[in-house]
């Protein structure tokens, strides 16, 4: 017998339907959220005058600030992702944590290259901290309210 999609397997489940583009679509709104709610709050706060005007160094504990509000942010792409997956969701949760990887590591590679840009422990921070938050996020998903 062939075991195609919706297909029944011999207890009677039929065979989960795979959605690659909902699975992609997941992770990169889960991606967006956390890029356009991070750079809207950095934007925000340098109208609100909390942060220096663009390209005007900023002080350490801003970057602390910075940290805070992003790994919130990353904790809630997690939770969207892992609300649109169609399967699976902290493993898709996950895999936005692994895809934020990349500018985690290319934004320690130039505060190498450019130390003036600010403190190097920022981007290691951010680039550390990205993968536990949206795992957190998937998990927070997974779980009841009570």
């Amino acid at each position: 017998m062939q075991q195609g999609v919706g297909a029944s397997y011999d207890n009677g489940a039929s065979a989960p339907r795979r959605r690659p583009w909902r699975s992609t679509g997941a992770v990169a709104a889960g991606f967006v959220a956390v890029v356009v709610l991070s750079l809207g709050t950095d934007q925000v706060l340098h109208w609100l005058q909390v942060y220096p005007p663009w390209g005007q160094p900023m002080a350490g504990s801003l970057f602390l600030l910075a940290t805070a509000y992003r790994v919130v942010f990353s904790v809630a792409g997690g939770y969207i992702t892992a609300r649109l997956a169609p399967h699976a969701r902290v493993r898709h949760a996950l895999i936005l944590g692994f895809v934020g990887l990349l500018p985690g590591i290319a934004g320690i590679m130039v505060a190498i290259a450019k130390p003036g840009l600010g403190p190097l422990w920022y981007p290691i921070a951010i680039a550390v901290t990205g993968l536990p938050c949206a795992w957190l996020g998937g998990v927070l998903y997974r779980q009841p309210v009570t």
